[in-house]
């Protein structure tokens, strides 16, 4: 009897052990404000002008034992764009720039992930802004992961890119300075 249970135990450790592992699935957490997308660009090469989008949402699947598979898709609100004054905002909303009453929305959906150290990685995908869309890349940080106080679990990244407005059909010449935009992307996302 003992020798038929412990040929199974050893069965079934050989079995979960060559399963292959699942990425599990997780909501950015954007209800709670723990996740932002922000963006730098150089006001005609004297400053730089700070802003956000208020409203996105988004998801991603991620495996710590396999990162290369995850996956990452975020919708944004480009009508939310908020650099703490109304009337660039008003200008940045405008036809000669996002265009938000003809594209109020933008997407991102990553295409490959490749693992570039430890807790580094850097994620490929499509970016959909101002109608175009553009392969872009992402240098990716995973921040952390675990048990949260509420029962939950979640896993954080944080993430930069650099794109050219011109590229996305944004011709509105704002100076040599300004013809580029950092994206910086914080992410934290509830497994469902």
């Amino acid at each position: 009897m003992k020798s038929k249970l412990f040929a199974m135990l050893i069965s079934m450790s050989a079995v979960s052990l060559s399963a292959p592992a699942i990425a599990a699935d997780y909501k950015i957490d954007t209800e709670n404000a723990h996740a932002s997308i922000t963006f730098k660009v150089n006001h005609l090469g004297f400053s730089w002008i700070i802003g956000r989008f208020d409203k996105f949402s988004g998801t991603f699947s991620f495996d710590d034992k396999n990162p290369d598979a995850s996956k990452v898709k975020v919708d944004i609100d480009t009508t939310s764009v908020d650099t703490n004054l109304a009337l660039r905002d008003k200008h940045l909303r405008g036809a000669d720039l996002l265009d938000t009453d003809m594209f109020p929305t933008a997407t991102f959906e990553s295409t490959s992930v490749k693992s570039t150290g430890p807790n580094k990685a850097t994620v490929t995908g499509k970016l959909t802004l101002h109608g175009v869309t553009k392969d872009i890349v992402i240098d990716a940080d995973h921040v952390g992961g675990g048990k949260d106080p509420w029962g939950g679990y979640r896993d954080g990244f944080t993430g930069t890119t650099k794109i050219t407005l011109a590229d996305f059909g944004i011709m509105r010449n704002l100076g040599p300075a300004t013809k580029d935009v950092e994206l910086i992307l914080n992410i934290e996302g509830i497994r469902q």
